[in-house]
């Protein structure tokens, strides 16, 4: 399919360039990985006036931990993010999401920022940020913005990004205490697919948990009240069965060409059960390996 609509392609070398050129155009759009944005701009559903790329700052590249906040950088790929020796320490279940994101190679030229500011119902980073408590930092010629991950998602394909505003990074703040978690994604086949449901869960040495579902709402969705309910509890089976009924009040599964409604809210109540425990062994030093689905 052919780019129809007619832009001017500008590679800028830093962010000044960026703001002097969202003062000149309508309607600009950002160009990182592209692989989102590229689609976009076949489909019409981008219809920009000037195409700004990114992919020579090099200062957005970083992926840093320092004073306990982790930086990833708007131009930090999946591939990236899964060869990160600080993330895999530090936050294995980002590396664990990333290496779900279709083909090695999407990953080499997609950006986890790119994901989130795409925000589509079925964004695999959406949950992992949502439970690692994530901020998403942004800058413009008024100077920056930190907005916490939970404020970031507005609606399907919509964020709280303002015009003339360019995301430079995620922070995320080094857990305290000691955790493990899960990424379950649910596919069609094995390959490059899209989430029919995602989840993903972090538990912590005293028993409390994050749990976020994606592909199941217009955003990702915090089950705050499946963790209610389990926070500082042992999961014996009689309360793993009621957190899973608990799925149905806090989802809202549509049917679309890759699931029906009732099928993804059954799976996302067996991702729930397998990605807890999954969860829980890891906590305790045993389970499956990092990468290795529990579906």
């Amino acid at each position: 399919m052919a780019i129809e609509n007619q832009f001017e392609y500008v590679k800028v070398k830093n962010l000044d360039e960026v703001f002097g050129l969202f003062s000149r155009f309508k309607n600009p759009v950002i160009l990182a990985g592209g692989t989102d944005v590229v689609e976009f701009l076949k489909t019409g559903t981008l219809q920009p006036d000037v195409v700004i790329d990114i992919k020579g700052l090099d200062f957005l590249k970083d992926i840093r931990l320092g004073n306990n906040i982790l930086w990833i950088g708007a131009g930090v790929t999946f591939s990236e993010l899964i060869a990160s020796e600080i993330i895999k320490e530090h936050f294995p279940v980002i590396a664990e999401m990333s290496k779900t994101v279709a083909s090695v190679g999407i990953r080499n030229r997609a950006t986890m920022v790119g994901n989130i500011c795409s925000a589509v119902p079925c964004t695999d980073s959406g949950p992992v940020l949502s439970v690692y408590k994530a901020n998403v930092i942004t800058a413009s010629q008024m100077g920056e913005r930190k907005i916490p991950i939970e404020q970031w998602f507005v609606a399907s394909r919509k964020t709280a990004l303002f015009k003339n505003e360019i995301v430079k990074g995620i922070s995320i703040q080094l857990p305290e205490k000691k955790q493990a978690g899960c990424f379950v994604k649910l596919k069609r086949y094995n390959g490059e697919d899209l989430a029919q449901v995602n989840l993903a869960i972090l538990a912590f040495e005293d028993y409390s948990f994050r749990i976020s579902f994606g592909a199941v709402a217009p955003t990702p969705v915090r089950a705050m009240r499946i963790e209610r309910l389990i926070n500082r509890m042992k999961i014996v089976p009689e309360l793993m069965e009621k957190a899973k009924q608990l799925v149905e009040d806090d989802i809202i599964p549509i049917t679309d060409i890759r699931a029906t409604k009732e099928y993804r809210l059954h799976m996302a109540k067996v991702m729930l059960e397998r990605g807890l425990t999954a969860a829980i062994e890891r906590l305790n030093g045993g389970g499956p390996a990092y990468g290795k689905s529990v579906i």
